[in-house]
């Protein structure tokens, strides 16, 4: 691989961060994570806590692109 791949990689895993911070939230909100009263609704329970869940499992995957974000930023810039 050339620096320019490399470097698009690197820009590339930084926006994919970002954006799973932001899918985190919007998959939070459009699965049903907004706030109710607690225990009104058994299905509505279960229903925020998927969302709960599935959001916190998307919104770990942005450390994971910022730190390959970095490590492929210092490493076209050895090359």
């Amino acid at each position: 691989m050339n620096k320019q791949q490399i470097q698009f990689l690197s820009n590339l895993c930084f926006a994919l961060g970002f954006l799973s911070i932001i899918g985190s939230v919007m998959i939070w909100f459009s699965a049903g994570g907004q706030l109710g009263a607690p225990g009104a609704d058994a299905v509505a329970d279960i229903k925020r806590a998927y969302a709960e869940r599935f959001g916190i499992f998307v919104g770990l995957w942005a450390p994971t692109f910022l730190i390959l974000s970095n490590r492929l930023h210092h490493y076209s810039e050895k090359r």
